[in-house]
């Protein structure tokens, strides 16, 4: 593990054990496109300077082994929601920051991050899925293109299954670019139920890097 020294950062197998690569530094759009194209992302955690992890194990959604529960795929075939991409980014971000979740206390989304993730939208390496109703935002999420390959970052909903809906659009969308994979990062059990699985550490290293010299232009 090291320092943040000249905006660079250590290689990510240099990782301690719980993951973290470096510390300090502030989200700014020079550290972040560096840190995802490396396979590293930014986790604030209080009571430290900002720290960055690659960690052992990360959470992959290959498409082929996606897995739309019936009642989802109904939903998805009924709704009356609509999806677009990169229409309300900002507030998809604090959206994400402000709704509570019952196996979280309070957000990791600090208005900092905020703050440097909407720069980084603003340079085009940033992007969000909108999910209207009626013209209300209802749900989305938000990722960052990492040089062709795509790492989500949060969701919400104020609907049921919106943010669901919203990642299968986005899913859609990535596959139909010739994408394969979503980096969602840390597992959890939504994204297990679709599918989602742990790879290695090396493992997804090699991907990323098989992944970003195809040149894949998302969005």
């Amino acid at each position: 593990m090291g320092r943040m020294a000249e905006s660079r950062f250590p290689d990510p197998r240099e990782a301690t054990p719980d993951g973290v690569v470096a510390v300090g530094g502030r989200p700014e759009p020079a550290l972040l496109e560096e840190a995802y194209a490396r396979g590293i992302f930014p986790w604030p955690v209080d009571g430290y300077p900002l720290l960055w992890f690659s960690p052992p194990e990360r959470g992959i959604l290959f498409f082929e082994e996606l897995h739309v529960p019936r009642s989802l795929a109904r939903e998805r075939r009924r709704t009356r929601l609509t999806f677009t991409f990169d229409r309300a980014f900002e507030r998809v971000i604090r959206a994400c920051a402000e709704v509570s979740r019952a196996h979280e206390k309070g957000t990791w989304i600090k208005s900092w991050m905020i703050r440097g993730y909407c720069e980084f939208h603003r340079l085009g390496r940033a992007h969000s899925v909108e999910a209207w109703e009626d013209g209300e935002l209802v749900g989305g999420l938000y990722g960052v293109d990492a040089g062709g390959a795509f790492a989500g970052e949060s969701m919400f909903h104020l609907r049921p299954n919106a943010s669901k809906l919203a990642l299968l659009f986005l899913t859609e969308h990535l596959r139909a670019r010739g994408l394969g994979w979503l980096d969602i990062q840390v597992m959890t059990p939504h994204m297990e139920a679709l599918g989602a699985r742990l790879v290695p550490r090396e493992e997804f290293l090699r991907l990323l890097a098989e992944t970003q010299r195809r040149g894949l232009k998302l969005f």
